[in-house]
């Protein structure tokens, strides 16, 4: 049989006082006296008394509650700690999320909306699969929402991304610092389709070179789709090249991996003979290959944190223009970054 839970009337008449002064302890107003306060609330802790959800969302007229929408997010290896990030942040500020993936239906994700906000969410983080541009429903103007790892076209949400062009940037610089020169590189999906992931982290590429005086030559560069295919196939076809590259920057882990395998079928060892960058952290890749790959990490769980932060922090319903942040994807140190072998370690351009 269930035990029966006490009530606000039960907290009162055990403690001697009105049931006014246990909901003002309840909601944590300043007019109830110290001892009065200590009293009310040794004994609730002394009966097992914990409101419900219902009710203090009806005296208080907050929720709690943020929602967590994602649009095939939990799909991904990167779930977890995008997640764990959001979680994290919401935790710290006695915040819970309900967390609803839409699976890519547009319908699932409009009626989702709806059902956060008739549940009286205090916030929405939408989160993509990618870095890419979204349309989302509607009804997220009505609440305060923040894009993850996605951003629409009018700019008119909040959004937190990776910094594409700064990552791969810093892929690049990672090898010239180690004396590279010819550098191929392996885009993470075809320009054309414009996502920035692509675009930016060859663009950072291409900065890198120029600030160190290298040239940049089309010649060392292919457009991968991001699987292992493709990066066993354009290591192979960027081998063959009359003046081959002595370090690689790919633009997943999954195509380093692939790489991996085309270095190994022409006896070249990582780093001896050739260097490599991933981008992603995907640890079930980089930890295990041997050696392990120096990579950069995208920074999903800072992501998480940014945007629930800015959901309990930012100024909402005034006319400026929506916060557009980029967050750093530091490298993350392995093993598969080495000097310039001794044989091209003369040749400068």
């Amino acid at each position: 049989m269930a035990v029966k839970k006490p009530s606000i009337h039960d907290i009162a008449r055990e403690a001697g006082v009105g049931v006014g002064t246990v909901s003002r302890v309840l909601n944590e107003r300043p007019n109830v006296a110290e001892a009065t306060r200590a009293k009310v609330e040794g004994v609730m802790e002394r009966l097992g008394y914990r409101p419900t959800f219902a009710a203090r969302h009806i005296r208080t007229g907050r929720s709690q509650l943020f929602g967590f929408l994602t649009d095939q997010v939990t799909t991904t290896p990167f779930a977890h700690d995008l997640i764990k990030g959001a979680q994290a942040r919401a935790r710290q500020a006695d915040r819970m999320l309900m967390v609803i993936d839409a699976d890519g239906d547009d319908r699932v994700r409009e009626q989702a909306v709806s059902n956060l906000i008739e549940r009286g969410v205090e916030g929405i983080v939408y989160a993509a699969m990618f870095h890419h541009e979204v349309h989302v429903p509607q009804a997220l103007h009505e609440v305060p929402t923040v894009l993850v790892d996605c951003f629409t076209l009018e700019r008119d949400f909040a959004s937190v991304v990776p910094d594409e062009v700064r990552g791969g940037r810093e892929a690049t610089e990672r090898l010239l610092e180690e004396g590279h020169r010819r550098i191929g590189m392996v885009t993470n999906d075809l320009l054309a389709t414009k996502y920035p992931a692509a675009v930016g982290r060859l663009e950072g590429y291409r900065a890198a070179l120029d600030a160190a005086g290298v040239a940049y030559d089309a010649e060392l560069v292919r457009e991968g789709l991001g699987n292992a295919d493709s990066g066993y196939r354009f290591a192979h076809d960027l081998l063959d090249l009359d003046d081959p590259p002595t370090a690689f920057f790919f633009g997943t882990d999954r195509m380093a991996m692939g790489a991996y395998f085309a270095f190994a079928e022409r006896g070249l060892r990582v780093p001896d003979d050739v260097s490599v960058v991933g981008f992603d952290d995907q640890h079930y890749i980089a930890d295990a290959l041997r050696p392990a790959l120096t990579t950069m990490a995208l920074p999903h769980s800072a992501m998480g944190r940014w945007a629930v932060d800015h959901l309990l922090t930012a100024p909402w319903g005034d006319d400026r223009l929506p916060l557009q942040r980029r967050l750093p994807c530091p490298i993350v140190e392995r093993g598969s970054v080495g000097p310039v072998p001794a044989s091209d370690a003369g040749e400068e351009p």
